[in-house]
């Protein structure tokens, strides 16, 4: 009952928070003159992907890496085939490729970045370096980009912005972004201690929580604002926010987590610095925490969404009961429903 209660408080609060800041950050940087361009970009990605940054650090700082890295890749496959795929059952979703190529090449080129680190298994404190000055970079291009061309992306960014209405003063949007900052780091606490207790009373392991419990709750603010945007017929800046969602989620989140706790997949997950964990040395000829299942699941899910995004124009309600399918699909893989096999090194 009290696992229960912690997850579910996890929910709420990760919920509710992530809300909350968004909201605040947005009007704040609304009454600062900052253009919605930039508050679409910026403050809009890194809100909807701070449960996830939160839960990931925290995760990390109790030695659970399964739950950390899980969480990343559970979200951005679930941000693709769960929360995509719901909105496009709710009504179908008109596409812009022009608008979406850049963001999409973009994540396709992190995703594949990301394999190459999980299969090395590089989360060097070096490594978390260099992803956060790549994240920067790319948002510091992009908004170069859209302010010269004055693109159909730059148009899509600053929707995404305007999609969080808002007339705060100022006074209430510091006290939204405070109180959210707030609720999402007890959220964040809460859903670790609930997800960990719930892989020891099940007999499962740390990443099979991460890529689904804590995915889902972390991913319940992409969720319900697709579901939102998709009744107003905007679903298509939805999908805008999962791309740029599901770049922060590997180069903002992983980053950061490997600067302030440089980890290790391997002998059932190492952070570097925390002497009650197994020894380094030990973990040399082990198999990852991350299966093969784990790393086909997020090329699926990219694969699918570039060929139903980018190829006719829409995401029909058909492809998005598929894109369901899959992620039930994957779930009942990393539940040992159907037998899986772990990335060897």
């Amino acid at each position: 009952m009290m696992i229960a209660i912690l997850i579910l408080a996890g929910f709420v609060l990760l919920f509710v928070g992530g809300e909350a800041l968004v909201r605040g950050s947005v009007g704040v940087a609304r009454k600062v003159g900052m253009s919605e361009l930039i508050i679409g970009l910026t403050l809009v990605g890194f809100g909807t992907s701070l449960p996830e940054m939160v839960t990931s650090l925290q995760a990390l700082s109790t030695g659970a890496v399964g739950l950390s890295v899980g969480n990343v890749i559970g979200s951005n496959v679930a941000n693709v085939l769960l929360v995509i795929g719901a909105a496009a059952l709710v009504a179908p979703i008109l596409t812009q490729p022009r608008a979406l190529a850049r963001d999409g090449i973009f994540m396709v080129a992190v995703t594949i970045l990301f394999a190459v680190l999980v299969y090395f298994d590089l989360f060097t404190r070096e490594a978390g370096i260099a992803l956060v000055a790549l994240l920067l970079f790319y948002l510091v291009g992009s908004i170069i980009l859209d302010r010269r061309e004055n693109s159909a992306a730059a148009a899509m960014h600053a929707e995404e912005a305007e999609e969080f209405e808002t007339d705060d003063p100022v006074w209430i949007s510091l006290l939204l972004t405070l109180g959210g900052i707030a609720a999402v780091i007890f959220g964040a606490r809460f859903l670790v201690d609930g997800g960990s207790q719930a892989a020891r009373l099940f007999g499962v392991s740390e990443t099979v929580i991460g890529i689904s419990i804590v995915a889902i709750g972390t991913s319940l603010p992409e969720l319900v604002t697709a579901i939102m945007a998709a009744r107003k017929g905007k679903a298509d800046v939805a999908l805008g926010n999962v791309l740029g969602s599901n770049v922060f989620n590997i180069l903002g989140i992983l980053g950061v987590s490997a600067i302030v706790y440089p980890f290790s997949l391997l002998n059932g997950g190492v952070v570097y610095g925390l002497e009650q964990l197994r020894s380094v040395e030990a973990a040399l000829y082990s198999v990852s925490l991350v299966t093969w299942t784990d790393m086909g699941a997020l090329v699926l899910s990219v694969f699918l969404l570039g060929l139903f995004a980018f190829t006719g124009r829409r995401i029909a309600r058909l492809e998005g009961l598929i894109l369901l399918a899959g992620y039930f699909l994957y779930m009942a893989l990393r539940f040992e429903l159907i037998p899986t096999f772990s990335l060897g090194v």
